[in-house]
């Protein structure tokens, strides 16, 4: 199960020292004990578990994760997930694999359930993509690198022509 988020926010988790990590990495799936979790196995905040008997998992727009069952019409929710927003989000301490910590500059975690004021929403099956376009980024960097050489050749040929001119006195 993927999700993205539109918006700028993390999700919780639990990390294996008990202490609350967050990420932008919205590759959920159930564990073997029916937890939702990472793509790293760590728990989403808070613990959403997912009953053995489901046979589908969706997740709404604002957030609640809920479960079809076998045999009934109807999907049962079975939780639902928060968003956090910090005051400096540069100030959150990395800590690799798409994983950071609250810190001191980072400010607290605002939590709220997506779709709120100030909050993303999240779309099921899709991940958030990169802002960057490498091939507009490649294409700006030789047009840039081309201008440099330019610009240098003339300099060059600038100096070569004072060169000239003080060796002819």
């Amino acid at each position: 199960m993927t999700w993205r988020c539109r918006g700028a926010a993390i999700s919780p988790v639990t990390l294996p020292s008990g202490e609350t990590g967050y990420t932008r990495d919205g590759s959920f799936q159930v564990s073997d004990q029916g937890q939702l979790v990472t793509a790293d196995g760590l728990p989403v905040e808070p613990g959403i578990t997912v009953p053995p008997e489901a046979v589908d998992v969706s997740v709404s727009k604002t957030g609640l994760v809920q479960v079809k069952l076998a045999g009934q019409p109807d999907l049962q929710t079975v939780g639902q997930l928060q968003l956090a927003t910090f005051v400096n989000e540069g100030g959150l301490e990395a800590q690799g694999g798409n994983m950071f910590l609250e810190t001191a500059s980072s400010g607290q975690a605002t939590l709220a359930n997506p779709g709120e004021p100030g909050f993303g929403t999240i779309q099921q099956g899709f991940i958030e993509a990169s802002n960057v376009n490498p091939v507009s980024e490649i294409t700006a960097l030789i047009t840039a690198q081309r201008a440099y050489e330019m610009n240098s050749r003339v300099v060059k040929t600038a100096d070569e022509m004072l060169a000239t001119t003080s060796q002819l006195r």
